[in-house]
């Protein structure tokens, strides 16, 4: 069964809940009997390495000069 992330606006704090699927989206009781929880979106990232995206501090030889296409690196009328 899936781990959920819920909020209950009574205690002002999350927690956590396994659910089937089916049921995720239901709103719940928190641990403290609290009615009216809802399902909170759980975000989950994972730290990126230089091993895999190449040297993190490097811009690829970038200068930072002018790239062309506005904003206003040129190739437009707006300067």
């Amino acid at each position: 069964m899936p781990l959920y992330e819920y909020y209950c606006p009574k205690c002002n704090e999350k927690f956590e809940m396994l659910r089937s699927i089916s049921r995720a989206d239901e709103e719940t009781s928190c641990p403290s009997g609290h009615p009216g929880s809802t399902r909170i979106l759980s975000l989950v990232a994972r730290p990126a390495t230089g091993d895999e995206f190449g040297d993190l501090g490097d811009l690829g030889g970038f200068d930072g000069g002018s790239t062309g296409g506005c904003a206003c690196g040129g190739a437009c009328s707006c300067g």
